[in-house]
């Protein structure tokens, strides 16, 4: 063969594989975006599972200028706590992932032992008072404060924002948690067939087990985080080198879970269906947490309050022997929750200051007049109706909750708020007290409400006594 045809051959292969390739999109850039979850978390809702079911993600994610070609691979992984989604982040298999404060801390201090920097990019859902965060004990237990479990074993996910919660809470005591009280290991799903068994004496847990256990029948919150004054959340978290390779894919995601946000917001009935039929989560309890004047507020700005619970978070991991360079300050990057901001058209500021839950517009089912006044307001959901009935009063609820029964319809759940904490409880495992005139109030503790009766010259009642108390409605 002449050399200069072959060459000329050669070359214009070359060329044509060359103009292919170009022009083809199956050698376009593939972007791996991969999500860890935690679905029964329903704090994390807005950060996974609503994104991952009406395909958010897929809204936002760039596709001009360097993205342009780009193919996105998406991928999403469950977990059932952020110790094993930790892990995955760290070994490169995940890019982002959603968790609480005291896992976040685990998270950057993995990462900081691995040579590598993850960043905490934004809070999803959290309380500035501490509220998500709980310890329950079996139905039939005679123990109803804190302060009686010292001696007992009480039960803990490990490294989980539950367990951050229980050691500062046991400290608050004056216990030491190595002598004073037996902390044990246990996962949600294990603890729930022990309550119910009798087979441990007092469980902590985060968001939604306590009151998923109570709505369940299996066990009574004893203590609330809001008891403690501890802000806890969950939030968002991102692998570093991804950040600094693809910071627009980050803000992306932002995006997806502002509408996520929004959306529940304002249906929050609905998207607590979708959880229900995604996780089996029930509804009325993801109500509990979502909706008006919900447990925990969900919040995607750095509140100070969130800041500071971070470095606590990671000031416990000393109580747990995990000594680590770790900062909060160093930690936390909100650039890219505020270029979401930004791009959303929203005012980060603005939300940064306005520490509100999601307030409640309505008016009462009995009268029809607008609830003004919500430290005694309550709600019911009945079954088989799309929006929770919303009532001015307790005794009032209570009234046209009679009703309902007497026309042999169920009911979802019965909502009322403590007098003392204002976080939103579960009726049938509430103490009420009322006073000379016949108002009910509404308290976590028996204690709490002792003290009220007494002050209001009242008595103490229980959810059943309390229910019989209330004049049926006309």
């Amino acid at each position: 063969m002449n050399p200069l045809n072959a060459f000329t051959s050669a070359s214009l292969a070359g060329l044509l594989a060359a103009s292919l390739t170009a022009a083809s999109p199956a050698h376009a850039e593939t972007i791996r975006v991969a999500i860890g979850t935690q679905d029964t978390t329903i704090n994390c809702a807005t950060g996974g599972l609503l994104i991952r079911e009406l395909k958010l993600l897929e809204k936002y994610l760039p596709r001009d200028g360097k993205y342009k070609d780009v193919t996105y691979d998406i991928q999403w992984k469950n977990f059932t706590s952020g110790a094993p989604l930790t892990n995955e982040m760290v070994a490169d298999k995940l890019d982002i992932g959603a968790m609480a404060d005291f896992p976040g801390s685990n998270n950057g201090a993995a990462f900081l032992k691995a040579g590598k920097q993850s960043h905490f990019i934004t809070v999803l859902s959290g309380s500035t008072h501490g509220s998500g965060n709980g310890i329950v004990v079996p139905t039939q237990s005679g123990v109803t404060s804190l302060a009686e479990l010292k001696g007992r074993t009480i039960s803990v996910p490990f490294a989980s924002t539950a367990h951050g919660m229980l050691l500062r809470a046991v400290a608050s005591q004056g216990w030491n948690p190595q002598k004073d009280v037996n902390i044990i290991t246990q996962a949600p799903e294990v603890a729930g067939p022990a309550l119910q068994a009798n087979k441990i004496e007092a469980h902590a847990d985060f968001v939604p087990f306590v009151e998923l256990f109570e709505h369940r029948g299996i066990a009574r919150k004893i203590f609330d985080g809001a008891q403690a004054g501890a802000p806890t959340y969950h939030g968002a978290l991102v692998s570093g080198e991804y950040a600094r390779k693809h910071p627009e894919v980050v803000v992306a995601y932002l995006r997806a879970a502002l509408e996520a946000d929004r959306l529940f917001a304002a249906d929050p009935e609905r998207y607590s269906e979708l959880i229900e039929r995604v996780t089996g989560i029930e509804a009325a309890v993801n109500y509990l947490y979502h909706g008006p004047l919900g447990l925990q507020t969900r919040d995607l700005t750095w509140k100070p309050e969130y800041r500071k619970a971070l470095a606590t978070s990671i000031d416990t991991l000393k109580l747990m022997g995990r000594e680590s360079p770790l900062r909060a300050d160093t930690f936390i990057d909100d650039r890219h929750i505020r270029a979401a901001f930004k791009q959303s058209g929203l005012n980060y500021e603005a939300r940064l200051a306005d520490y509100a839950r999601l307030p409640l517009k309505a008016n009462d089912a009995v009268t029809g007049k607008p609830i003004t006044e919500v430290q005694r307001a309550a709600g019911i959901w009945v079954q088989g109706e799309p929006k929770v009935r919303h009532y001015a009063s307790i005794e009032g609820a209570f009234g046209d909750l009679q009703k309902i029964e007497s026309q042999g319809r169920r009911v979802r759940a019965v909502y009322v708020h403590d007098h003392i904490h204002r976080i939103k409880l579960l009726a049938p495992n509430t103490w009420f007290a009322v006073d000379a005139r016949g108002q009910l109030s509404a308290f976590l503790q028996k204690d709490a409400a002792t003290a009220y009766a007494a002050a209001s010259k009242g008595r103490v009642l229980d959810y059943a006594a309390a229910r019989n108390a209330a004049k049926p409605a006309v």
